[in-house]
């Protein structure tokens, strides 16, 4: 198995495509056609973490965080990060960050905490727009069928529960290749002139490139004629943040204290009471102060993220409870979560969850 195989588990899991600009995700640090020999998986790439892997056999580590957010000018060995960059480089262990990717996915970081908290009916808090795209081609009557079912099989026409792919028959042309083209050629062996019609077909943003070689690989001219553009759509299925519903309400207080023990949180910051019972929920795992707005126009009656400053609580606006946990403790399951994923992709090899604590912020 090598690195490569690995990170296309994960993309099914949460397309890189989907991370936040300001997010640097992917491989890191390696070679993607490297053999795998064993894989760890983390919060954050520390150097602990990769002395872990170095004891334990493993040359890939998974991890959430990326090592490497900001450019790095010079590898000396005088931050943090360049010790784990350099040690991972001369111990040839290739590191894979998620980040973002995973906030985004539908199954991700906010799904287990809303798994965590026992939420029910969850919906994406800040859906994504810009994930649906619209290819258009034109193609000769005769291939339409066989051209739109490659499309199929590599993946579009699948958005939601529909089928995105349509004929544009008012759209219907000719074509006829000159001396120095290779159109397509009829019975006779001789250039024909080709009834056309407009094939549009949607697909979401990261197949892309799957989606453009399989219209080349399919489509019966030299060079294809084709236009592709994003549509407004917001998705339902990828973005920020999550809203969900317990099964019964509870008073503000014996929530957070709720939420305090199931997220193994040592303090919950938070906002002043407003004497109402607390049953919709809003959660985003790391920074999330952004959405405290999209909390509120959910109707949530408590939001639980981390890193919230002073003013941030001003916000809440007796309105909501907006409730700190941590920043780790938003996200420590996060790598248990990715353990059991990889493992029942990979069921021929061992998937080991790292014992070391990376959270900064202690408690005294």
């Amino acid at each position: 198995m090598l690195v490569q195989d690995v990170i296309s588990h994960l993309h099914d899991l949460a397309p890189l495509a989907y991370a936040e600009d300001f997010d640097n995700v992917g491989l890191l640090v390696g070679d993607k056609n490297q053999s795998v020999t064993g894989i760890l998986v983390t919060l954050d790439t520390l150097e602990a973490v990769v002395d872990e892997a170095i004891e334990k056999e493993c040359n890939l580590i998974v991890s959430f965080h990326p090592i490497i957010f900001k450019g790095l000018k010079k590898l000396t060995g005088k931050s943090y990060v360049e010790r784990v960059v350099i040690k991972a480089i001369q111990h040839n262990i290739a590191i894979f960050a998620i980040h973002s990717a995973l906030d985004n996915a539908f199954q991700g970081v906010n799904a287990i905490i809303c798994d965590q908290l026992s939420l029910k009916n969850k919906k994406i808090l800040i859906p994504r727009k810009g994930t649906i795209k619209k290819l258009t081609t034109y193609v000769p009557k005769a291939n339409a069928n066989t051209l739109r079912q490659s499309l199929f099989n590599a993946g579009a026409g699948n958005i939601g529960n529909y089928d995105n792919c349509s004929f544009n028959t008012e759209g219907i042309g000719t074509f006829k290749g000159n001396e120095d083209s290779n159109p397509v050629i009829g019975q006779s062996g001789q250039l024909q002139e080709e009834e056309e019609i407009q094939v549009n077909i949607t697909f979401q943003k990261h197949l892309e490139s799957k989606i453009l070689k399989t219209l080349f690989e399919a489509h019966p001219y030299e060079e294809v004629a084709f236009e592709i553009t994003t549509l407004d759509n917001t998705n339902q299925h990828i973005g920020m943040g999550m809203v969900g519903e317990l099964d019964n309400a509870q008073s503000e207080s014996d929530f957070l204290k709720f939420v305090k023990g199931k997220m193994k949180a040592s303090s919950v910051r938070h906002s002043k009471f407003l004497n109402k019972p607390v049953k919709k929920v809003a959660v985003l795992g790391g920074s999330g102060s952004f959405a405290i707005g999209a909390a509120k126009a959910a109707g949530a009656d408590v939001l639980i993220t981390a890193d919230l400053k002073y003013h941030d609580f001003f916000s809440a606006e007796n309105d909501i409870i907006v409730a700190d946990i941590g920043h780790y403790e938003s996200e420590q399951f996060t790598k248990t979560f990715l353990v059991d994923y990889l493992s029942k992709k990979i069921t021929n090899f061992a998937i080991i969850l790292s014992n070391t604590n990376t959270n900064p912020v202690k408690y005294s």
